[in-house]
């Protein structure tokens, strides 16, 4: 069976006429354009000057000296408490159960969630702070590990956003923009830089499940989609169960000499149909075929874990080895670093806390902590975090006011876009710094606002990106990532 031969044999006289019209149609319009400036638009790529030459995205160079190879984005989904963990205010506990009416004028729109509340008790934190490392950073009890590498993170207190709603808010953290439909910030990574290792995908993401509250908000994959940039640079899911890739596996019975002659007649008719339509997403198609057959080598040996010492695995803590667990994904991140992936993005779930918070937060925290410092640990003492950038937070804040009924030992907290705490680590990011501040009841910033857009603006300046000129061409405009916003907060840089 020749399959060229099979593919002509099913061609119509309707679609024999219909190729022939569009070809006079293509060459007709190209003498009427200039072909460079045709070619550009329709790849969406910017034509802005770089220096330095790039790996192999669309960007020819980068367009500063990269500080970045790769990010490594701990996304703890649900928002993360500031009073809590990060930011101490005392002034809660002083006027604990007292009316935050009281004190001054609540200017934030409200969740429906609270909005009818008849008042809005101050909530202090029942867990102690106290100040850890050369840098004295102030940190939550419920944070001992994350309080041991105090001297290595940048913790910014003044991080605000503009979505209220967790949905709207996780999909403004992942790519710039509210609404859904925009590349996530992994697939504009692979869309300018391209990839380090042909065997791994460039953007890679795994979730897990929190025991603080592990049935809250859902993800959706859209979260790592590509958008409207080719599905090629979309990111690819770690399966917490089964398989880590679905279908990686060949079926049984099925070898892989037949399954390499499978894929090499499957390309040359996916070729063709390139040639006849020009369709880029049949190219994607052949480049995730042919990266899938590498993949059935390179991920078995990824998850692999039987070469790791004993002390790396204690280091992770207890759950390392359980599949879908937080450590096993942060361990499994630093494999991946190792690697080249170039964007790998955790989604911790569980940090929701409305009522209960002291239990579930507790939960939350037993989840990640130990293993979120491990995870800088063990890259630093590989050399990685040189050239690793780390990122570790929530979507946006909690509210000081006490979501429901107010008790000694137990609160809630309603969501708070208007200020909240996040912190990085590695790739030129100052370490052992707390940066920007809030007013003494947590409610608004009073030092340094950093806006979403202005941490991406960062993060992409740290990977050698102006975020300004990284830009593709869709419905009639230039997009990027950072919208029409963000700056480059350089005292976060060292």
């Amino acid at each position: 069976m020749n399959p060229l031969f099979e593919n002509l044999q099913l061609e119509t006289r309707r679609h024999f006429f219909g190729k022939s019209a569009r070809g006079v149609g293509v060459t007709a319009l190209s003498t009427l354009f200039d072909r460079d400036l045709s070619a550009a638009e329709a790849s969406g790529a910017s034509t802005a000057p770089v220096t330095n030459a790039a790996p192999s995205g669309i960007l020819d160079s980068y367009h500063y000296p990269p500080k970045a190879k790769r990010v490594i984005y701990l996304f703890q989904s649900g928002a993360p408490s500031q009073q809590d963990l990060f930011d101490h205010k005392p002034l809660l506990q002083k006027h604990f159960g007292e009316d935050m009416r009281d004190h001054f004028e609540m200017t934030e729109r409200l969740t429906g969630m609270t909005k009818n509340q008849k008042s809005f008790p101050l909530a202090g934190t029942k867990f102690e702070f106290k100040k850890h490392g050369k840098c004295e950073m102030e940190i939550s009890e419920l944070l001992p590990h994350i309080s041991g590498i105090a001297d290595d993170i940048c913790l910014v207190r003044s991080m605000h956003t503009e979505a209220i709603n967790h949905d709207p808010a996780i999909t403004f953290f992942q790519t710039g923009h509210q609404l859904a439909g925009r590349p996530s910030m992994g697939s504009w990574l692979s869309y300018g830089l391209g990839s380090a290792n042909e065997n791994l995908p460039t953007f890679i993401a795994m979730v897990s499940r929190g025991t603080g509250r592990p049935n809250c908000q859902p993800l959706y994959d859209r979260l790592w989609g590509s958008g409207f940039l080719p599905t090629q640079h979309a990111g690819v899911k770690f399966m917490s169960v089964g398989d880590p890739v679905l279908y990686l596996n060949n079926p049984e019975g099925f070898d892989a000499t037949a399954r390499r002659r499978m894929l090499d007649d499957l390309a040359r008719l996916n070729h063709k149909k390139l040639e006849t339509f020009g369709d880029p997403e049949i190219n994607t198609r052949i480049q995730q075929y042919e990266m899938a057959f590498r993949m059935q080598t390179s991920v078995p040996e990824l998850t692999d874990f039987s070469d790791e010492p004993q002390h790396i695995l204690d280091m992770y803590g207890p759950d390392v080895t359980t599949r879908g667990t937080y450590a096993y994904n942060c361990l499994l991140a630093r494999r991946m670093a190792e690697r080249d992936v170039r964007f790998i993005q955790l989604y911790h779930m569980g940090w929701d806390q409305h009522f209960t918070l002291p239990t579930q937060l507790t939960g939350q925290c037993r989840d990640t902590d130990q293993a979120s410092a491990a995870l800088i640990k063990d890259l630093k003492q590989r050399g990685l975090l040189d050239d690793t950038l780390v990122v570790w937070g929530g979507e946006f804040g909690r509210t000081s006011y006490c979501q429901g009924k107010l008790e000694r030992d137990n609160y809630g907290r309603d969501h708070h876009p208007r200020c909240f705490s996040l912190w990085m680590t590695g790739a030129g990011i100052k370490r052992g710094m707390t940066y920007g501040a809030t007013d003494e009841f947590s409610y608004n910033i009073t030092e340094n606002p950093v806006h979403v857009h202005d941490l991406h603006a960062t993060m992409l300046q740290q990977l050698g990106i102006d975020h300004e000129r990284l830009t593709y061409r869709f419905q009639g405009r230039y997009f990027r990532l950072t919208d029409v916003h963000g700056r480059v907060v350089k005292d976060l840089l060292a």
